[in-house]
């Protein structure tokens, strides 16, 4: 029997039953475990209090409008309605929403839809103050600024899962025979909605996507043609669609999307169409990496994906040739390998409806990360110039920027704690709200780290979490990003710790890390960190004159 990955609540005033079935029979991650609540008890569900446990579930609202917001049954009805007794309803349903939200990990909550039935006023249905169209839009709009004011709920578009349905999209049949408003087809897209967003808020959406060049780039095979025969652009429907493709990709880079490129060609050659072709989208200073070769393109991505810090699981791979895709496939079975259609007009198309890049948050370190990644091939340059590690350490002139916790940056954090795996000591997921819980207690201390160079920025990398009880510090948070491992940064968080444990009366700091499958890189640095073993998996330092702070490093703290 697989085991669960979430328990998801589903609260709702129609029968939803399918919906839940959909969840927890598909095959894919995350796998869920349903809990249906009462028929039509919106409202004494969402205002009773639950049970401890399930801060670590997930919950589904999903209601019809007129059911929970009653002027707007009047107005369905052609009655009199004034649009502010209207809001008022909306704004009484998002309070209980609210409420429900501090008891669970994460509340997603459906959009309310109009039944493509209705016409409502025809030709006046968006008159301001009259039309259903109109009215139910601002209801929305309501709905979701009340609800930004929690960071764990999210607003999910139910309207595009009637678009994607069609014709079977409602069924008034259903709705008369059983109380099930929509057809399957919407009950489909919705649960794969839902799983694509409890992947993200457990810090499992992409991060990488890795494309061919040609036959998926452009038209045509580059070193036959050159970069000036291509068909890219121009007054071809072909060329337009390869720019259309390039552009969906840029467009997930602005996401925080890095991108890359596997491709069996010679290297100058394509990088030269890159670089001068006049209709490219992209420029090579939008990829994070490449490799640009004759040999297999399975083990050439493999290569690129260590090369960047990433596992195959944060991985989509995009090629036009079904061979390419099948070895990929079976030699990288962690990857997302994308089965492209033959026409490349639907190129943009299948890109832009991945649900694999959902993410509960987008910060502005993520909207920088590409320009981050190429910022960071020219340090691995500057690497190769010198001959040590200690020697390019310090050409780098690494700055390390301490902060205590600032409410402004606990949406980075939460990043931080929910997506980075390889440098976390114990892997404690948290959102935001249970993040400022945990910090309510006095003996919680956190500490934010910023990491700068000659190069550039990186931005908010690092957190370190820690309480003193009497002479013992426990570090219970150790992150950085991928980014900045291996720089003495690492060092230079722990030397930061144990001076201000020890500013607290300690006279020990400890860490125990908790093995995952892919925090190996967690374990190595401790075991060489000059922190003593006491036992498998516990760190300590207790030696009265601190922990060193590494010599290629600047350390700016500020006052706490």
């Amino acid at each position: 029997m697989i085991q669960p990955e979430s328990t998801v609540r589903l609260v709702s005033d129609f029968t939803i039953e399918v919906f839940g079935r959909y969840l927890e029979n598909d095959p894919g991650s995350p796998h869920c475990q349903i809990l249906h609540g009462p028929f039509g008890q919106v409202f004494q569900q969402l205002l009773t209090p639950l049970p401890p446990e399930a801060t670590d579930q997930d919950a589904v609202v999903w209601t019809l409008p007129e059911a929970v917001v009653e002027p707007f049954a009047k107005a369905l009805h052609s009655e009199e309605t004034h649009a502010e007794d209207v809001l008022n309803s909306v704004d009484v349903f998002a309070d209980a929403l609210l409420t429900y939200s501090k008891g669970v990990r994460s509340l997603f909550v459906a959009t309310w839809v109009s039944m493509p039935s209705r016409r409502g006023y025809g030709v006046l249905d968006w008159r301001p103050g009259l039309g259903l169209s109109e009215l139910l839009a601002r209801m929305n709009l309501r709905l979701a600024a009340r609800l930004s004011e929690a960071p764990n709920i999210f607003l999910l578009d139910a309207q595009r899962w009637l678009q994607a349905a069609g014709p079977r999209a409602t069924s008034s049949k259903l709705w008369f025979t059983s109380k099930v408003p929509f057809g399957n087809a919407v009950f489909q897209e919705a649960a794969a909605d839902v799983k694509a967003a409890i992947l993200g808020t457990m810090g499992k959406a992409k991060k990488l996507v890795v494309t061919d060049l040609d036959g998926i780039m452009w038209g045509g095979v580059v070193g036959e043609t050159g970069w000036a025969g291509l068909d890219l652009g121009g007054h071809s429907h072909r060329g337009e669609a390869f720019v259309a493709y390039q552009r969906a990709l840029k467009s997930l880079t602005r996401r925080g999307v890095l991108l890359a490129i596997v491709s069996k060609n010679d290297e100058a050659v394509a990088l030269e169409a890159i670089d001068q072709h006049p209709e490219m989208v992209l420029r090579r200073t939008d990829f994070a990496g490449w490799r640009i070769n004759w040999g297999d393109k399975a083990q050439n991505l493999a290569e690129l994906v260590d090369e960047l810090n990433l596992g195959t699981d944060a991985v989509v791979f995009i090629d036009d040739e079904p061979v390419q895709r099948g070895r990929v496939r079976y030699a990288l079975p962690g990857v997302l390998v994308v089965d492209m259609p033959r026409d490349p007009t639907a190129y943009a198309d299948v890109v832009s409806s991945l649900r694999c890049f959902d993410a509960p948050s987008l910060s502005p370190e993520d909207r920088t990360r590409a320009t981050m990644a190429v910022t960071e091939r020219k340090r691995d340059e500057a690497r190769g110039e010198v001959r040590s590690l200690e020697e390019w350490l310090a050409e780098l002139e690494i700055t390390v920027s301490a902060f205590p916790f600032k409410d402004s940056d606990s949406e980075r954090i939460a990043q931080l704690l929910n997506k980075t795996n390889q440098m976390n000591l114990r892997t404690r997921r948290m959102t935001e709200p249970q993040l400022s819980s945990w910090l309510r207690d006095d003996a919680h201390s956190m500490w934010t780290f910023r990491v700068a160079d000659r190069f550039g920025d990186y931005g908010l990398t690092g957190l370190v979490g820690f309480s003193v009880e009497g002479e013992t510090a426990e570090i219970t948070d150790f992150v950085l990003s991928c980014r900045v491992m291996g720089r003495r940064v690492e060092e230079t968080m722990a030397h930061l710790i144990v001076d201000l444990a020890y500013a607290q009366g300690a006279s020990e700091v400890v860490a125990e890390y908790e093995p995952t499958p892919r925090n190996a890189p967690c374990l190595r640095f401790w075991e060489g960190s000059g922190f003593e073993g006491t036992r498998e998996h516990l760190f300590r330092w207790a030696k009265a004159d601190g922990y060193p702070l590494p010599g290629e490093v600047s350390l700016l703290v500020e006052d706490g």
